[in-house]
């Protein structure tokens, strides 16, 4: 590689009659993200009577990586779809790498506290107050974003301490570390991917199975309540973290456990934007429709304004 920048092919292949509409879905989805997730922690904020609970802390502290991440990723690629212009410096390229990861590594690590708090709601419900005191909470929190942290600086200095050679075009549409580890050169390139992909595959699996192991010991309590209106009762406090977990680790899955059939640069492209920005989208929508608490508040607060505006 000449100069000190990488080209991002992302959708300079399309069709360009076609860019304006993807331009105005994405934008429109990123916006929405931005403002669910806002709309989610404005509210849990202003409700001190019902949400300040260890549940909505860990929900604020995942609206808060969500909107972190799309910002990290989702306004480069707008830019870039309108652009003549494609190219990012090594230094902008390492920094999105950096915050992508970070951000995707503390959701993901959010995601297996919220289930651990569910765990501990529904198994421990005596000892709850006690073991998820508002001083663990935060606790947990910070070792959330210290762990995603720590990834995301490991797999960027490890990554960007290769040599580039060659080609500096790069097909994605963000510093995506599978694209950027192609275009790397030398002995220790293919030790390097195996690593990368082994750490993040570990850590993302192991977060997984630890939400599984909670969900086996909540499912196991809740067949023990005698009423069916106990048993659908508690069991709805999960449904809205249970769906964000199967659509986050399901759009993963399709995109990383595909087959490596002849698939076009066009759907590779289009299949990433799942879980950059369709998966960021669908979050607090889930969280807001499948809530009945986090519903009624939202609804509350909106009367309330209304009510105001009225008067």
């Amino acid at each position: 590689i000449t100069g000190t920048e990488f080209i991002l092919i992302g959708f300079s292949t399309f069709p360009q009659h076609l860019l304006p509409a993807f331009f105005l879905l994405f934008l429109l989805m990123h916006l929405f993200t931005l403002l669910g997730n806002l709309l989610i922690m404005a509210t849990i904020w202003s409700d001190e009577r019902s949400l300040h609970t260890p549940m909505y802390l860990f929900l604020c502290a995942l609206s808060i990586s969500e909107i972190l991440f799309t910002v990290a990723v989702t306004p480069r690629m707008l830019v870039d779809m309108l652009s003549t212009h494609h190219s990012i410096t090594f230094l902008a390229c390492a920094s999105q790498m950096f915050f992508s990861f970070t951000f995707g590594f503390t959701h993901s690590f959010l995601l297996m506290i919220m289930g651990y708090d569910r765990y501990m709601a529904i198994c421990h419900p005596l000892r709850y107050n006690v073991l998820m005191s508002p001083r663990d909470c935060a606790h947990l929190v910070s070792w959330c974003w210290a762990g995603g942290s720590v990834m995301g600086m490991m797999v960027t200095v490890i990554v960007f301490h290769l040599n580039f050679c060659g080609s500096n075009m790069m097909h994605h549409f963000f510093c995506h570390v599978l694209s950027l580890l192609k275009l790397s050169c030398g002995k220790e390139t293919s030790s390097v991917t195996l690593g990368v992909i082994l750490v993040c595959v570990t850590a993302l699996l192991g977060c997984l199975f630890l939400i599984f192991l909670s969900y086996v010991f909540i499912v196991s309590a809740i067949l023990r309540i005698p009423s069916a209106e106990g048993r659908h009762k508690t069991f709805s406090t999960c449904v809205s973290h249970l769906t964000v977990v199967v659509v986050h680790y399901g759009f993963a899955s399709i995109i990383y456990l595909k087959p490596k059939g002849p698939h076009s640069m066009d759907s590779n492209t289009l299949m990433a934007t799942t879980y950059t920005v369709f998966t960021p989208f669908l979050s607090p929508v889930i969280f807001s429709l499948r809530n009945k608490e986090l519903k009624n508040a939202i609804k509350k607060s909106f009367l309330r304004k209304f009510c105001l505006l009225h008067s």
